[in-house]
């Protein structure tokens, strides 16, 4: 089991709206932060934040899936095919971009977090598609508790949200002192971001411990099949999401063909 992990000094860092709205890239654009290998058709993740209201002025995308997930606050989406609406904290914001839409955001509390993650499908053949959107509130995502930790499903496994990419994502909060294991087979990979608390990352079969802290980036990638533990601090419960998806597609990805 292969186990990086990236701290926000070493990501990538932007804003809009003449810095009113900032954000840190756990997975920048190619180019963007240093060089994160395995994560297939994971294409983008950025945490955003703003204090107040900010806007990210009207924008093209094409063929990519692109969420956004709220953390704190409330955001507002308008596209051009003609959806205005707004979801608060828990809710997600889809778009399946198609053969090409524009849409602007923006942030509408006084303390707004989000998440924008891009997903990757065969972009020759979605670019060909009309392009969708789709929103939920928190009250839509199934949650489950396994020996005290609480999963709620964004992506998959129930969720409502579905996407072309093969992707599944969770919202996790692991109670503090308490563990959660995770198994992957071979050939997959498990992204996870700390939303908060502190604690540790590690290969169930090996020794070495990875730590964790609020915005550290942590990339699993298995081999073969194995098995990953997170155990949360004792100050507090531990918050992550975590996204896992295959290594390697059967259709050539976007970063390939940059390089």
């Amino acid at each position: 089991m292969e186990i990086t992990v990236y701290p926000p000094d070493v990501q990538e860092i932007g804003e809009f709206d003449g810095g009113r709205i900032t954000e840190t890239k756990p997975l920048g654009f190619p180019g963007e932060g240093p060089e994160v290998p395995h994560t297939g058709p994971l294409f983008y993740w950025a945490w955003a934040t703003a204090k107040g209201y900010g806007k990210i002025g009207l924008h093209p995308h094409q063929a990519f899936e692109i969420m956004s997930y709220a953390l704190k606050g409330e955001i507002g989406h308008y596209d051009t095919m003609g959806n205005r609406s707004r979801v608060k904290a828990g809710g997600a914001q889809v778009m399946q971009t198609g053969s090409g839409v524009s849409h602007e955001e923006e942030t509408v509390s006084d303390h707004n977090e989000f998440f924008q993650i891009w997903f990757e499908p065969d972009l020759k053949k979605t670019v060909r598609q009309a392009p969708t959107y789709a929103e939920f509130r928190h009250k839509d995502f199934p949650v489950e508790v396994r020996d005290g930790v609480t999963l709620k499903h964004v992506i998959g496994n129930g969720a409502p949200v579905s996407l072309v990419t093969e992707a599944a994502m969770q919202d996790i909060l692991i109670p503090s002192g308490q563990r959660y294991q995770r198994e992957l087979s071979a050939n997959r990979t498990l992204a996870i971001v700390v939303i908060n608390g502190e604690g540790t990352l590690s290969d169930v079969i090996g020794s070495e411990k990875h730590d964790l802290a609020v915005k550290y980036f942590a990339v699993v990638h298995a081999g073969t099949n194995g098995s990953v533990a997170i155990h949360a601090g004792q100050a507090g419960p531990l918050r992550l999401a975590m996204i896992e998806v295959p290594a390697e597609v059967d259709y050539a990805l976007y970063r390939e063909q940059q390089g």
